[in-house]
């Protein structure tokens, strides 16, 4: 900071009710929560947030809430937070004036954070670490909070597609990974909200089939001070220290607005807005991490604390820190923010990093608790998609299928269970099954609907499917920490060979098995989610957790592209739109009148005997429609095959005075190459899906 330069302001009362900071034509209201702090000063910086020009104590205190009215204020002012009180770590209370600290609700950050032994409220070089006191000022090198006013923007034309659940295909993606190379979008625009609503995106996404996009973290975040001191960067987004701003790595010319004009873009297009959103944990770590905006603010507030040692973090996260949603009004920071961006960003869902947390009682894991409560009968919130990721590391932590109706959630277990089967794993075959089929043994109850299971085989976070299968193990060297990071149980195979290669059999298979796994994920019940770029074949080069790697490893390569990927591209396309066309494919309940009959390859459907058979992994399922609306089959069958070998199926009859149709078969490059087929023995050839279909 380059000195002080005090400015004499009134400020007033002002109104507890609304909490952040909050412009009308004569000034700003602001207003914190703190239960525990003992006085509140705001301080006011210059327009290059390098100059603090004011300190003012906020004057009252009103249900927890410190708050103060300035007139003649304006919005944009630059600001930040002093909060006083008690440090005394050992018993959960960690104020230090010394430090500035964000709003949580500023719905605009300036600036990055400048690592300092400043930020932290203990002297690092103490002894004692956190129980020690710091006296280092810390406001030249923190970000500082934006007062934003009135939205002048003009939703008016903007028309939400409200795609319904069963109709939906996510598609996972991060806004400067999917544009920062596509040669189409120019290039002030690469790597920006406004790059992702170019038109040559939005058209993309509409020739695929897409119907919402899922976008990894855009709250603010910063990068990780270990990270930078080794070259890398936060390049996932998932180390929240704003619920209520953008990134600003992400912002275009058109700052925030930009994100606005994407998000419409996309609306236009028919497709949703999805965020994916960290209320599990914050950027300020554990007890020896730095104090930048919750912990300064009240720490035993907003984080869970060890019940005997508060001095201590709850990790259920594994990041250091656990955000308290048991506590009211840190619930209604996390609440507050989800209604913000649905009403003033007009996004259409949210996907819940870790959400088992949000759930997290005292007591542990409970469906019924505050959070799910509060959302579920929000009329803003219970109105749009909400996924919860049903895992974290605390006690009771592994929860799918536990989350309450009207949620859905991202299915590892169908992940897992496909993985296997395809790689011709014994006793697999009844567990891919029920995956196939919607995972009823887990969403059918409370009136839950087959959609509940957001299926996926490779996300963010793991091999793409390339890598997939192109590496028995993971190499994520450039990650710098000895290749320790990351999962190891990736149930991948390389067929012969680890990474790229020339032989022209092993990449054979490897295109093959990738069309198996497409058409298994979009021909399943339930809600499919694809990995951007897994329609083409990207790569990672076997690193399974690019989570530092904000370079052209993580980056969507868009040319000098083989030509096995346009082929993957059209085939990712033909097996969405059978999906759209035929509705047994995309179930809308458990109990819609279809029939569904498991085959085994001698002929007749599969009974217990067969199921219980380790290898007899090539199976079929029939399904049928009864009252198929004009253009939908009546019929289909689909026979999977996961063995090396060719085996022979006993195709069942086809409907009276009709033959089968072959719609697809992964065994070929020329995979909709359609031939008829009368019934009897159909030789399906070695680690092969194909689809028949009738339309009697």
């Amino acid at each position: 900071m380059n000195g002080k330069n005090e400015r004499a302001f009134d400020i007033q009362p002002g109104d507890w009710t609304t909490i952040g900071a909050h412009a009308d034509k004569d000034g700003i209201n602001f207003s914190l929560f703190s239960a525990h702090a003992e006085r509140v000063e705001l301080c006011l910086f210059d327009d290059a947030g390098e100059m603090e020009t004011a300190r003012m104590t906020l004057p009252e205190f009103t249900n927890e809430i410190w708050h103060g009215y300035v007139p003649g204020l304006q919005p944009g002012t630059l600001y930040g937070y002093r909060v006083h009180g008690r440090y005394d770590p050992k018993n959960g209370h960690r104020f230090n004036p010394n430090k500035l600290l964000l709003d949580p609700y500023a719905r605009e950050i300036v600036g990055d954070v400048k690592w300092s032994a400043a930020h932290f409220g203990y002297d690092i070089n103490d002894s004692e670490k956190d129980l020690s006191f710091s006296e280092a000022d810390s406001a030249a090198d923190t970000p500082k909070c934006r007062v934003i006013g009135e939205d002048p923007y003009d939703w008016s034309k903007d028309v939400r597609p409200s795609v319904s659940w069963h109709q939906t295909i996510f598609y996972e993606t991060h806004v400067k990974g999917f544009t920062q190379l596509h040669p189409a979008i120019p290039e002030k625009l690469r790597g920006t909200f406004e790059g992702l609503g170019h038109e040559a995106i939005v058209n993309y996404l509409k020739s695929l089939g897409i119907t919402s996009v899922e976008l990894l973290p855009i709250h603010f975040f910063p990068d990780d001070s270990h990270l930078l001191e080794k070259g890398l960067k936060n390049y996932w987004g998932y180390n929240t220290l704003g619920f209520f701003a953008l990134a600003s790595r992400y912002y275009g010319p058109r700052g925030m607005d930009g994100f606005r004009d994407m998000v419409r873009a996309l609306h236009d297009g028919g497709i949703e807005v999805i965020l994916d959103v960290v209320y599990n944990h914050t950027a300020e770590g554990n007890e020896l991490g730095p104090t930048l905006s919750f912990k300064g603010i009240d720490n035993f507030s907003y984080y869970r604390t060890t019940p005997d040692e508060p001095r201590y973090y709850i990790n259920d996260t594994g990041t250091g820190n656990t955000v308290n949603t048991s506590h009211p009004r840190v619930l209604q920071m996390v609440t507050d923010s989800l209604r913000y961006w649905v009403e003033n960003m007009h996004v259409d869902g949210f996907r819940f990093d870790l959400g088992t947390i949000l759930g997290r009682e005292p007591d542990g894991f409970d469906q019924r608790g505050g959070f799910f409560d509060a959302v579920n009968q929000d009329p803003v919130l219970s109105k749009v998609k909400l996924i919860g990721e049903p895992w974290d590391i605390g006690p009771g932590g592994y929860q799918v299928g536990g989350f309450p109706p009207g949620w859905a959630e991202w299915n590892d277990k169908y992940r897992d269970t496909v993985r296997d089967f395809w790689k011709d794993t014994d006793n697999s075959a009844p567990d891919f099954a029920a995956r196939f089929l919607g995972s009823a043994d887990v969403y059918d109850l409370r009136g839950r609907r087959p959609w509940s299971s957001v299926n996926f085989i490779a996300a963010h976070d793991g091999f793409t499917l390339n890598d997939l299968v192109s590496y028995n193990d993971k190499h994520n060297e450039d990650n710098d920490e000895d290749n320790k990071d990351g999962h190891g149980d990736n149930r991948s195979n390389n067929y012969g060979v680890e990474g790229p290669t020339d032989d022209a059999n092993v990449n054979a298979i490897r295109e093959r098995q990738k069309r198996n796994f497409l058409a298994s994920l979009f021909l399943s019940h339930g809600t499919p989610m694809l990995l951007a770029g897994d329609e083409f074949g990207r790569s990672q080069m076997g690193n399974n957790n690019g989570y530092c790697q904000d370079n052209e490893m993580s980056w969507v390569h868009w040319e000098g592209l083989p030509a096995t990927a346009a082929q993957l591209g059209e085939f990712t396309r033909k097996i969405i739109d059978i999906r759209k066309k035929q509705p047994m494919f995309r179930r809308e309940n458990w109990r819609d009148g279809h029939v569904i009959n498991w085959l085994n390859a001698g002929g007749g459907e599969q009974t217990a005997e067969h199921w219980q058979d380790g290898g007899g992994t090539t199976i079929g399922v029939h399904l049928t429609c009864e009252n198929p609306a004009p253009g939908q089959w009546h019929s289909a069958v689909v026979l999977f095959n996961p063995h090396e070998a060719e085996v022979p199926f006993e195709m069942p009859a086809p409907p009276t005075g009709n033959s089968w149709r072959q719609e697809l078969n992964t065994a070929n490059s020329n995979f909709d190459e359609h031939a008829e087929h009368g019934g009897g023995i159909f030789e399906i050839a070695g680690r092969s899906f194909v689809l028949f279909s009738s339309s009697q």
